[in-house]
């Protein structure tokens, strides 16, 4: 039996990403992939909303994915798009990029890093004990590990078989969506029906004056709504696919040859809860909601850098496995929120004069200054704030990406952050900090800054002496040269210390 410390089921965004950020602490993990070879077919998802870029430049890889993408001001709510170019980010936009290439840009990360993958298999059946989980695979290849994390989709074998509770709403709509030739050419853009939104795009395309201009040859991008709402039953045909677009548009504009072809629905479901016992779930295998908004593969991404330094820091023996408890009370609430806003642009899209005024309504209400921030900031993941407790704006907060004075010259905090460890900032006086006992986990950075710190939506705040950011870019701690709470917060995310002796340590305890 082949063992090693986490096993992730499912090679997708999430799985990979997740492998990534394991890897980069020194964690053996390996992917379960049943797809064989690693060349993506599709683009079920379009592009990368502004924090999961903030995310991707915080390990060093972001110019890998904008180098091959479209800037755009790509974040909307419900038909209507915002502009985020002037809220605090360097990257104060979202990024056209199809899946297929996100997955393999990820993927040659993860080569890179030396990830195991088994490939043209999955994992059909598990047991966990006290000490890890015993898998089997399709392939007959048994496996151990301390851990499992189930990134295997909304259909997730991994949660059914571990028995965690996926409750949520049903569908109320159905539509298709595909990749195909066609010998007629259909109309690009999105265009709104009696039937609902149908759109056709092309995969090549350029963004010109914040306008998207498709080449004139090549595969098209299909979204058609279907007439009735079939759910998941079965899988999508051709023949649905033409008629639901003569259905929608009077003809089918000669669709054939498709690479692929899907539906997908507004059912809206969240696990019950992301850990049970010494398995995990990320991803689309916790949380499934319509695509309108762009949310899943980010939030999935989103995830796994969440997930990813705190399993590190149990497999690693840092941390207690009670940190683990903190993915889902962070993560659960972000999803939530989701589910939320994707059933609120669902509801304003339905095709019926009542709820074309109301979405008019919102849309005017979008264009006032305050409202198109918020929005624009809840879209693009920039007001993710966990609860971590009263105080400074920061707490539970993204860290602004600063840049930094050192005494070996000028850095940004992001790049302090790419090999995803934490960082104690200190922007007052030199030397104030004494972290000895931390000093193999967490850096300790002396600094200066000068200009003024903001958050999305929230405006200027008081620039604090001291930051502690976790490797996921989240505050963890703020405070000045009097320490208060210092040690408490180093103690909860980043373990007891190293010198540590039951009775020998006054302030901070485990989690």
């Amino acid at each position: 039996m082949t063992e090693h410390a986490v096993i992730i089921a499912g090679g997708g965004p999430t799985g990979l990403m997740l492998a990534c950020e394991l890897t980069l602490t020194g964690i053996d993990v390996a992917i379960v992939e049943k797809r064989v070879s690693p060349a993506i077919v599709g683009s079920r998802a379009g592009g990368l909303h502004s924090r999961t870029i903030e995310v991707l430049d915080q390990r060093g890889i972001a110019d890998r994915f904008l180098s091959e993408g479209q800037v755009a001001q790509v974040t909307g709510f419900a038909a209507t798009k915002l502009d985020i170019s002037d809220l605090p980010t360097r990257h104060p936009y979202g990024l056209g990029l199809w899946q297929n290439h996100i997955e393999r840009i990820l993927a040659s990360r993860a080569d890179e890093l030396d990830v195991t993958i088994y490939r043209g298999s999955a994992v059909s059946d598990f047991e966990q004990d006290d000490i890890g989980v015993d898998m089997k695979l399709s392939n007959g290849q048994s496996l151990r590990a301390e851990y499992l994390v189930g990134c295997d989709g909304g259909r997730s074998l991994v949660r059914k078989k571990v028995g965690i509770e996926f409750s949520g709403w049903e569908s109320t709509t159905s539509s298709l969506i595909a990749e195909v030739e066609m010998t007629e050419q259909p109309p690009m853009g999105t265009h709104h029906t009696p039937l609902g939104i149908h759109s056709f795009g092309r995969l090549e395309y350029e963004i010109r004056d914040g306008e998207v201009v498709y080449k004139d040859e090549g595969p098209v991008r299909v979204l058609v709504p279907e007439q009735h709402v079939r759910g998941a039953a079965g899988e999508a045909t051709l023949r649905e696919l033409s008629a639901a677009l003569i259905a929608a548009c009077g003809t089918d504009y000669g669709v054939h040859s498709p690479t692929w072809i899907s539906r997908f629905t507004d059912m809206a479901r969240q696990a019950a809860s992301y850990r049970k016992g010494r398995v995990l779930l990320a991803g689309d295998a916790a949380h499934v909601h319509s695509p309108v908004g762009g949310q899943g593969l980010n939030t999935g991404v989103q995830d796994a850098v969440n997930l990813g330094w705190k399993l590190a820091q149990v497999v690693s023996g840092t941390s207690p496995d009670t940190l683990l408890d903190t993915y889902h009370s962070e993560r659960h609430p972000v999803a939530a929120r989701v589910l939320r806003n994707t059933l609120a642009q669902v509801a304003l899209l339905r095709p019926d004069d009542r709820t074309e005024a109301a979405r008019s309504v919102v849309a005017e209400l979008l264009q006032m200054d305050e409202p198109r921030k918020r929005f624009g900031a809840m879209m693009s993941g920039l007001d993710i704030h966990y609860d971590l407790g009263e105080g400074h704006p920061l707490l539970g907060r993204r860290m602004p990406d600063l840049n930094l004075v050192t005494a070996s010259g000028q850095v940004r905090v992001y790049t302090l952050l790419h090999s995803a460890r934490p960082i104690l900032l200190n922007l007052g006086k030199p030397g104030a900090f004494d972290i000895k006992p931390w000093i193999d986990r967490v850096q300790l950075v002396d600094a200066q800054y000068a200009g003024a710190w903001e958050l999305p939506v929230f405006g200027k705040v008081t620039a604090p002496g001291a930051v502690l950011v976790r490797p996921d870019g989240y505050v963890a701690w703020v405070g000045d040269s009097t320490r208060r709470g210092l040690v408490d917060a180093l103690w909860t995310w980043f373990g007891a210390p190293a010198d540590y002796r039951p009775g020998a340590h006054n302030e901070g305890k485990p989690l």
